[in-house]
């Protein structure tokens, strides 16, 4: 066993099915180039030390027992549990340093990131006989930071950031994973530097989603939100509150965009111009139906269609966090109009999943 541990796994955009895999719908998504990255040498006894100074905070604990919970959301300490209950031998020590490039608590995945990078480092470092392909980390990486604390996320960003390149996600279990062919350039990612509050925001769009999934039920026999075409179920929208309505109609919309985006993505008819239209439809629905869009972020949006973009979104749960624009061969217009604007621009490229490195 080498003695340096290097890991890095990224962040992500989500291009098409934006809050949908925590209805078991599918999405479409992509690592980037920004990332979390774990480095560490081992120790001669069971304790880990971790020091994040990007957040000035460290952590120091016993990895061959069960650990309490020092706050909400303590993702190393709850993959750590998850990883020996799996039947990993926690036995062996580290002395890590945690640090990253991905925009925090933005949408962006970074808490995904974090824990599928740990959950990686425990596997490269630990003894024990269990699946350890990238879909396994994907799925160990979703208990230890949605399970485990009983919150409302999907999927979508534990299996992008494991697995890595375009992926159609079909969120239905068992979760399906499918390599996109195209490859896509010109991104860039622009943080609106307000801060959201992502649980609350999945939690209230999965409850009222919910409550009008569960009238169509009620209106049509075997009903399925993966299939039933849209036309059959509007008749029924009138009978649903306004938001419960807006968020239904939109979702609907989404779903059929996240479809032909991946028809197009799957094969030769691959057109740039129609792809950034369709981000704006989605961007729409996010917008005005879903209601999960911001001021800033529309604003970011505005500016870089000024500057040339061929469309964009949010990205990840919104109300606040990140968008991003499709801006192929004016990354860098589009960048300087994002920063104008108030935002921080960051051109991004698609890469690999979560990798180690020994001895780096």
């Amino acid at each position: 066993m080498s003695d340096e541990v290097l890991v890095s796994a990224p962040g992500r955009l989500c291009l098409f099915g934006e809050h949908q895999d925590f209805l078991g719908l599918s999405v479409i998504a992509c690592p980037i180039d920004l990332d979390i990255q774990i480095s560490g040498t081992p120790r001669h006894d069971s304790i880990f030390r971790i020091q994040m100074p990007a957040i000035d905070a460290a952590d120091e604990f016993d990895g061959s027992q069960e650990l309490p919970y020092l706050h909400a959301r303590d993702y190393i300490r709850s993959a750590t549990n998850v990883m020996r209950r799996q039947g990993l031998a926690i036995t062996r020590g580290y002395d890590a340093t945690i640090t990253g490039t991905i925009p925090m608590n933005a949408g962006t995945a970074s808490s995904s990131a974090l824990v599928v990078a740990w959950v990686k480092f425990l596997l490269a470092t630990q003894d024990g006989d269990i699946p350890d392909a990238p879909a396994d980390i994907a799925l160990y990486a979703h208990l230890a930071e949605v399970v485990e604390f009983n919150e409302p996320g999907g999927m979508m960003d534990h299996y992008t950031s494991a697995i890595g390149g375009l992926l159609y996600i079909d969120c239905q279990e068992p979760i399906g994973v499918t390599p996109l062919s195209t490859d896509l350039a010109g991104f860039v990612l622009g943080d609106s530097g307000i801060c959201k509050d992502t649980t609350r925001v999945l939690r209230e769009s999965r409850v009222t989603t919910t409550e009008g999934i569960g009238l169509l039920q009620q209106r049509i026999p075997g009903f399925d939100f993966r299939t039933t075409p849209m036309a059959q179920a509007a008749p029924f929208f009138p009978e649903m509150p306004l938001e419960v309505r807006r968020r239904v109609q939109a979702h609907f919309v989404n779903r059929d965009l996240c479809e032909q985006a991946r028809q197009m993505l799957a094969g030769n008819s691959f057109d740039p111009a129609r792809m950034g239209e369709m981000l704006l439809e989605h961007q729409a629905q996010l917008r005005d139906g879903v209601g999960v869009s911001h001021p800033k972020l529309d604003a970011l949006i505005e500016a870089s269609m000024e500057a040339g973009a061929l469309g964009g979104k949010l990205n990840g749960s919104g109300m606040g966090g990140c968008m991003f624009a499709y801006a192929p061969g004016c990354q860098e217009a589009v960048k300087e109009a994002i920063d104008a604007a108030g935002g921080r621009g960051h051109i991004v490229k698609m890469r690999e999943g979560v990798w180690l490195k020994h001895n780096y």
